[in-house]
C-alpha cells in the first residue's frame, strides 16, 4: 500500500495544483515522519490549496488559522469558558484540535503566540492552567510565511524553527507551468475534486511501517559526521542541533518506506538533508560579508560533497 501511496497523493493534489509535485512528496514525508513543515513563499503561489488538497486526499481534517498581530495563544489552543447552565468553566477546544493545521502567515502573529505552539508541536498536546489535553493523531502543522516582508512580522525564534522538520520554498512556476495554472483558473478551482487516497484509519499501519524501517550503525555514524561537519566549518555561526539530526534521519526512514525499502540508504539523508537543516543553521555573517557564501542551503551541499557516505 505504501510504495504507491506517494504517487496516488501527487495524482490527487495535482487536480487543483500545478507543478508541486516535490512540495507534495517532502509533506508526504514530513507527515510520516510525525514533523511539521514551513512553506516559505511569495502570496499567491498556492501554499493555501496545496496544504487543503493534501490533507482532503489522505482523510485527515483540516484547519485553517490567519495569524494577526492581535492575536493571542488562546485563539488558537483554547481556554476556559464559564458555562452558565452548570455553572462551571469548562474547556473549549481551539482550531489546534485538528489533525492538520494551517498556520497562515505564522510571522505576523507575535512572540507569546508562536511560542503557544512550541507544546503542542513537541508534546501533541497543550497545556492551558494546568489542565493538560492530548491532540488528535496524526498532528501536523503546516505554516507559511513571506520572506520578502519586513514590516509588521515577527520573525522566528531559532527554537520555533527547530520544531519543524522541513522548510519548503516555492519558487516562482516556469513559464510552461504557469500557461496551465492559468488556463486551470479561468474557471473555479473545486478542491473538492481531490478524493481520498487512503483512509484516516489505514494510516496507522503506514506509521508502522515506517517505525519499522531499520537505520544501521553506518547511516547513524554518517548523519553524526555530517552534524559535526555542520558545527566546524568556520562559515556557519550556528551548526545543526542534535534535534535537526533525529529528525533528518526520521524523515529519511518515511522516504525510504515510500520507495519500498525497509532500510536506510544514504541517498535518503542526502536527498532531504538540505530540507531539513537549511533552516536550522545560520551563516556567520563576517564569511556572508566577505562573499564566501550566499546561503545556507549552498554550504549544506558542499558538506554533502565532503563527508563520504558509507557504502
Amino acid at each position: 500500500m505504501i510504495e504507491d501511496l506517494r504517487e496516488k497523493v501527487i495524482a490527487q493534489v495535482g487536480k487543483v495544483v500545478v507543478g508541486r509535485k516535490l512540495e507534495v512528496n517532502l509533506l508526504l514525508v514530513s507527515l510520516l515522519a510525525r514533523g511539521h513543515v514551513l512553506l516559505e513563499g511569495v502570496p499567491g503561489t498556492s501554499k493555501t490549496l496545496l496544504a487543503r488538497a493534501f490533507s482532503k486526499c489522505l482523510d485527515l481534517s483540516f484547519k485553517r488559522v490567519q495569524f494577526t498581530p492581535d492575536m493571542l495563544p488562546l485563539d488558537i489552543i483554547g481556554g476556559f469558558i464559564f458555562n452558565m447552565k452548570n455553572r462551571e468553566f469548562e474547556f473549549k477546544q481551539g482550531p489546534i484540535f485538528t489533525n492538520i493545521l494551517l498556520a497562515d502567515e505564522i510571522n505576523r502573529a507575535g512572540p507569546k503566540v508562536q511560542s503557544g505552539l512550541l507544546e503542542a508541536m513537541q508534546e501533541l498536546q497543550v497545556t492551558v492552567e494546568g489542565h493538560t489535553t492530548k491532540l488528535p493523531f496524526p498532528f501536523m502543522v503546516i505554516a507559511t510565511q513571506n520572506p520578502l516582508e519586513f514590516e509588521g512580522v515577527y520573525p522566528l525564534p531559532e527554537s520555533e524553527l527547530d520544531r519543524f522538520m522541513m522548510r519548503i520554498t516555492f519558487e516562482y512556476p516556469n513559464k510552461a507551468t504557469e500557461s496551465d495554472i492559468i488556463r486551470r483558473n479561468l474557471v473555479e478551482i473545486d478542491v473538492n475534486q481531490v478524493q481520498n487516497v487512503i483512509q484516516a484509519n489505514d494510516l496507522q499501519g503506514i506509521f508502522k511501517q515506517v517505525d519499522s524501517v531499520r537505520v544501521s550503525e553506518e547511516i547513524l555514524n554518517y548523519v553524526a559526521q555530517l552534524a559535526e561537519a555542520s558545527r566546524n566549518d568556520f562559515r556557519i555561526g550556528l551548526g545543526a542541533s542534535p534535534r535537526a539530526m533525529v529528525q533528518l534521519v526520521h524523515s529519511a526512514r518515511a522516504n525510504a518506506a515510500l520507495n519500498g525499502r525497509d532500510y536506510v540508504m544514504p541517498e535518503d539523508i542526502q536527498s532531504l538533508a538540505t530540507f531539513v537543516l537549511s533552516h536550522r543553521i545560520r551563516v556567520d555573517r563576517t564569511a556572508t560579508l566577505k562573499g564566501i557564501v550566499k546561503n545556507p542551503s549552498t554550504v549544506i551541499q558542499q558538506i554533502l560533497d565532503v563527508v563520504k557516505p558509507p557504502r
